[in-house]
């Protein structure tokens, strides 16, 4: 009931400052899933709760948010697992596996972290960690329109910000064991970032810009357009 009332309220907020833009909505799976995407701005928690209409949502959240008047009250409804990004947290790693085990939609951003050029950072192993770990499909998320510069320039000027968000096919990755393992984890882990960035205008690709499984993932969806 908590999470529904705030989530509510983020809604409504949101509606006076943005205009949400959503595709692919319906590539969406029911179940169990990893919505993996990419990390622009402090908006893109909140406007992920307006796309997604479920109430079994897993979201880690930067412990520094905690005591935040708006992003520490959202953790709080939504049970977040509060994560210290400064080290390896294995306490907030050990709860994000626990609340998978018993199913729902883990929200995360395989960066990490808020990326500072506004385009696609270098990703952390963790999120095709948690997939190998749990069986979970991921579902790639692009979004854009979230860069906090954007959206503190609109609100001085009482324009809402446009916010575009896609959604690709989900994804399913298989990591071995033993030997090779690291490097599977890396390889699994560009794929996912690949697959969010050929959703993502040129500018945002970053890191990943030419890699050249997004190079591909591109031409192919051009090929398909035209």
């Amino acid at each position: 009931m908590k999470f529904r009332l705030i989530r509510s309220i983020i809604r409504f907020i949101m509606n006076l400052i943005a205009d949400i833009e959503v595709h692919g909505l319906e590539k969406m799976p029911p179940g169990n899933l990893i919505g993996a995407s990419n990390h622009l701005g402090r908006l893109d928690t909140a406007a992920m709760l307006c796309v997604v209409n479920r109430e079994d949502i897993i979201m880690p959240v930067a412990e520094k948010y905690k005591n935040h008047w708006l992003f520490g009250l959202i953790g709080r409804a939504a049970n977040a697992i509060w994560l210290n990004r400064f080290e390896a947290d294995f306490s907030a790693l050990r709860e994000i596996l626990a609340r998978m085990e018993k199913g729902g939609l883990l929200v995360i951003a395989p960066e990490g972290t808020r990326s500072k050029t506004e385009a696609l950072q270098e990703a952390k192993l963790g999120v095709a960690f948690l997939a190998s770990k749990s069986g979970f499909p991921i579902l790639p998320v692009a979004a854009t329109g979230t860069e906090d510069r954007v959206v503190l320039e609109n609100l001085k000027r009482f324009r809402r910000t446009k916010i575009v968000v896609k959604v690709g096919d989900p994804i399913r990755i298989e990591i071995p064991k033993g030997k090779g393992r690291e490097q599977a984890l890396r390889e699994a882990t560009d794929e996912i970032m690949c697959q969010i960035g050929a959703m993502l205008p040129e500018s945002y690709r970053g890191f990943y810009a030419n890699h050249p499984r997004l190079l591909e993932l591109v031409n192919h969806h051009d090929t398909a357009s035209a």
